[in-house]
Order: C-alpha cells, then structure tokens, then sequence
C-alpha cells in the first residue's frame, strides 16, 4: 500500500490548535455537565438578588420591587462564566404575604454551556412579639441546563466531507426543584437560611445522570447608626453581614461591612474559608453603589487573592434595583438588610 505524504497525515499547526481548542470545549462541556461537586451561580451582591438567596425575602419592602444583575467572573479567561439575573416581588399588606417570580441564566465557554432557572417564590410575615418578626418562605422552579453552541467534532475539523451532528440526548436536560427558608428580623438585624435543590433536579447531560445537591445557606447581618445631634439617629450607618454556604463538600463563607452615608455605599468583603480552603481564601470584594429612596446601583469587584489569581483576574458585577414604594407609614413587610 502506498504510504501517505506528510502533508496528508499531520494537520496544518494553525489548523491543529483550532481542533485542539474545539475538542477541548467537548471535553470541558461534558464534564461540566455530569459533575455534581460543582457550585450553583454565584454572586457577590447577593443581598441585590435577594429572591435567589431566599423565598423569604420575596416581598421585603413595602410595595414591589425590581431588580436586575450582571456577573462576569473570571473576564480575563477566554469565555468567561456570565450571569444574568432579573427578578420582581410584591407585597401584599392585607394578607401579609410577599409574592416574586426570578430569572437566572449561567453561560460559559466556546460551547455556551448553559443554566437557566426561573421560579415563583412565597413568604407569609407573622410577628412574633413587640418588633420581632418571623418570615418562612417556599419557591418552586424550572430548571433547564444544556448546549447552546455549536458543537465541532473531529471530523468536521478534518474537512473530509463527512458532517456529525450531536446525539440529541446530549442537548439539553430539564427538571422541577423547591427550595425553603426562614428568616427572623427586627429593626437593624436579621438572621436567616435557605435550603436550596429539595427535590435535587437530575441535569445530566448525554443520558447521565447528575443529580444538583442539596445546597444550604446561612446569613445575617446588623446595622449600626451613629447617633446624630440631639440624640437624632444619623445617616452615618455601618453595617456588618455575612453568608455561609455549603453545597455537598464545598463550604464558602463571605464576611462582609457596608457604610453608608446618603447617597453613596461603600462595601467590603472576604471571601474563603483559610482552614478549609486555601491559605489565603478566595477573594476580596470592593463596592460601591448609589442608593437613594426608590432607585440603588453598584458595582463590586472581586480580585482574586487565591492560587487561582494568575489566571482568572477577577469578577466584576453589577446591580441595579428599582421600587414601587407605597407612602412611608409603619412597615410590616419591609426586611432590614443591605441591597447590595
């Protein structure tokens, strides 16, 4: 048999880094897809999307709400991870309920693999005694996870001729989850927690199965007002916040202050768990944001202070929340914590 030239046994270099990169997507697509260790989207404002931390936060002000977020992580790898979040609520003072429906979209990677969420979320306010208040809260939600690109194969790099298309199985998967939560408040503090994946949705890809793990969370927080002249509270205030996180084997603590001062909010925040993960942790957050009676903006920065920092840079995110805020009269719904 005649041997083969060179030319026609060895891809071009230029050609050969293109498969090498596409093939890799595949790889990393799938593998995405089927691990179950991995963590559901993340935010640093996570008070600025406060349906996703809990149902119990679903109508915290007096009146509705709209809030909208962008997360870039990682933007200095090629096709960072990207997130979109928008949610409305609603507080219905007559039944003392608070209603809200949210939207969360996840994209990474060449391949586009995608996370989309969106569910209904409920809380009932019950006061307990004097100016003490107990809030549970339930959400249901639709789950849909898949590939949103254009997937390229070994042989249509190759060029013979030949074209694959993707097993179908391969595309998309879809589920039902639940979640719950109670939060317990007064004016200038709270503590709560959510339980998130109750009915562990399966969104294995390539008839696998990945089952998401139960995913618990842990916050709270307290203002601090300096008193102004006249013992007349100020609006000089310090606010201390955190929120822990474990999703199976994987634990995250965030620790956290703001300072505000009308108009303007300036936060900081550790994130890591040094005994746990590595020496350093995770990341420092710096914001800043703009937040007057019925509109709040910010923009954080996460900087990497991990082993990761060669190769990820940072995160930048930003929020933007409007409300539809009834007139001032005593608050039943309203939740005393941060926006950002």
């Amino acid at each position: 048999m005649q041997k083969l030239k060179y030319s026609q046994t060895v891809l071009p270099k230029k050609k050969g880094k293109v498969l090498l990169k596409k093939f890799s997507n595949i790889v990393l697509a799938v593998y995405l897809s089927l691990s179950v260790s991995g963590q559901d989207p993340q935010f640093s404002q996570f008070y600025a999307n406060p349906l996703y931390l809990g149902p119990s936060f679903a109508g915290g002000v007096e009146g509705s709400r709209l809030s909208t977020q962008y997360r870039n992580q990682w933007w200095d790898m090629p096709n960072s991870f990207v997130t979109y979040s928008f949610s409305y609520d609603h507080y219905f003072k007559t039944f003392n309920s608070g209603v809200g429906i949210n939207f969360i979209n996840d994209v990474a990677g060449t391949s586009k693999l995608g996370y989309f969420q969106t569910g209904l979320h409920y809380s009932y306010n019950i006061k307990l005694f004097n100016v003490w208040y107990v809030r549970p809260g339930i959400s249901f939600s639709y789950i849909q996870q898949g590939i949103y690109g254009k997937l390229t194969f070994i042989d249509q790099v190759l060029g013979n001729g030949y074209t694959s298309a993707p097993d179908a199985s391969l595309d998309q998967a879809r589920d039902i989850d639940a979640g719950s939560s109670m939060l317990v408040y007064t004016n200038g503090f709270w503590l709560g927690g959510t339980v998130d994946h109750l009915l562990q949705p399966d969104v294995g890809l390539h008839n696998t199965e990945a089952v998401v793990p139960l995913k618990t969370s842990i916050y709270g927080g307290i203002d601090l007002r300096r008193k102004g002249r006249l013992l007349k509270p100020s609006d000089d205030v310090m606010t201390f916040a955190f929120l822990y996180k474990q999703q199976e084997t994987i634990k995250q603590l965030d620790l956290g202050v703001y300072w505000y001062n009308y108009p303007i909010i300036l936060g900081f925040w550790y994130r890591g768990l040094p005994v746990l993960n590595s020496p350093r942790g995770d990341a420092i957050v710096f914001l800043a944001g703009i937040k007057v009676r019925h509109f709040n903006i910010g923009y954080s920065y996460d900087f990497t202070i991990s082993s990761l920092l060669p190769y990820t840079r940072g995160s930048h995110e930003i929020s933007a929340t409007y409300k539809f805020l009834l007139p001032q009269r005593k608050k039943k719904g309203g939740v005393p914590c941060p926006e950002f």
